[in-house]
């Protein structure tokens, strides 16, 4: 399933969080839905790196652990998990402040903890 763009990546990404949610449903733990959907992607044959370390840059600086990315898909997507009451507007900042030091392109912000996982599933871009 490689060599997929960034809006391939993205579906594929969606249905995993679709049948995750519907299997589990909402109320579990943060750390349990990312192992659950890395297991799967992974079982798909995507590239799948957890808690990956988004460095900053200041003038001279580099900060060598800036930022942690939840879930990095083939290089492309980064998955931002949540399993709580209600996103806030710097969650949806905070991804794309990672999209921005990475150069990827797409993000996607996903709250579990939601009755519909489509009302829990929200795609953040950067010039894409």
């Amino acid at each position: 399933m490689n060599n997929l763009d960034e809006n391939q990546l993205s579906k594929t990404i969606v249905d995993c969080c679709f049948k995750i949610h519907t299997t589990l449903g909402p109320g579990l733990l943060e750390s349990v839905y990312l192992e659950v959907l890395a297991y799967e992607l992974k079982k798909l044959g995507l590239k799948c790196e957890k808690e990956v370390g988004i460095p900053v840059r200041y003038g001279d600086v580099d900060i060598a652990l800036g930022f942690r990315a939840d879930l990095i898909v083939d290089n492309l997507v980064i998955i931002e998990l949540k399993a709580i009451e209600k996103v806030m507007p710097v969650h949806k900042k905070q991804l794309m402040t990672y999209l921005r030091l990475s150069g990827m392109k797409l993000g996607l912000l996903v709250n579990f903890n939601v009755r519909l996982i489509k009302d829990g599933i929200e795609r953040v871009v950067n010039g894409l």
